[in-house]
């Protein structure tokens, strides 16, 4: 069984998900990271009115998997090989990929992308697999590498919402090349 982390408390209806019911509004960073240095100062507020914008830094895609092969969601080789080729298909550079097979069953990935990151999680149990691609940059196709995820987890339904993400004004005024050497 998977290990939850101390705060999730609540157990969704919805396939076996777990969640933590959290308020939107006046929300503190500090109740959603464990860094104490985090105090009141950095409240979250809603805002009527978005932050000026001048440009999208990148879009970013939430694709649910439902019905897929409960074989695949539980093979982390296979769910490897497949991440890798969402990322090329989506036109990313792969830097690291760190995946977790859990006991009994259902695996977790994550691609760390030069652009951004690519995040699965499965539930072999409930044929349910949630993914999270998340691109910036006019070069690459976020859609493409959820394509390949649908395809290769031979997904009976599935759901994807994606949308830009803005880039507020004064962010994103240089060149940012990833350094793809080592640490």
């Amino acid at each position: 069984m998977r290990q939850s982390h101390p705060a999730i408390r609540k157990i969704s209806p919805y396939v076996g998900l777990l969640f933590t019911p959290v308020p939107l509004m006046n929300q503190s960073l500090s109740c959603l990271h464990p860094n104490p240095g985090w105090g009141a100062a950095s409240l979250l507020t809603a805002s009527p009115v978005p932050p000026s914008t001048t440009d999208t830094v990148g879009k970013h895609c939430i694709l649910e998997l439902y019905n897929c092969d409960s074989a695949k969601l539980d093979d982390e080789a296979f769910l490897r090989d497949t991440i890798t080729s969402a990322a090329k298909r989506a036109g990313a550079t792969l830097l690291h990929l760190i995946t977790h097979r859990f006991d009994p069953q259902g695996v977790t990935g994550l691609a760390l992308l030069a652009e951004s990151h690519i995040s699965i999680h499965t539930w072999p149990e409930s044929g349910y697999a949630a993914v999270d691609v998340f691109t910036c940059g006019d070069h690459t196709m976020p859609e493409r590498a959820c394509q390949v995820l649908l395809t290769e987890l031979e997904a009976a339904d599935h759901k994807l919402t994606s949308f830009r993400r803005e880039t507020p004004l004064g962010v994103g005024q240089g060149d940012r090349d990833p350094s793809l050497t080592a640490v």
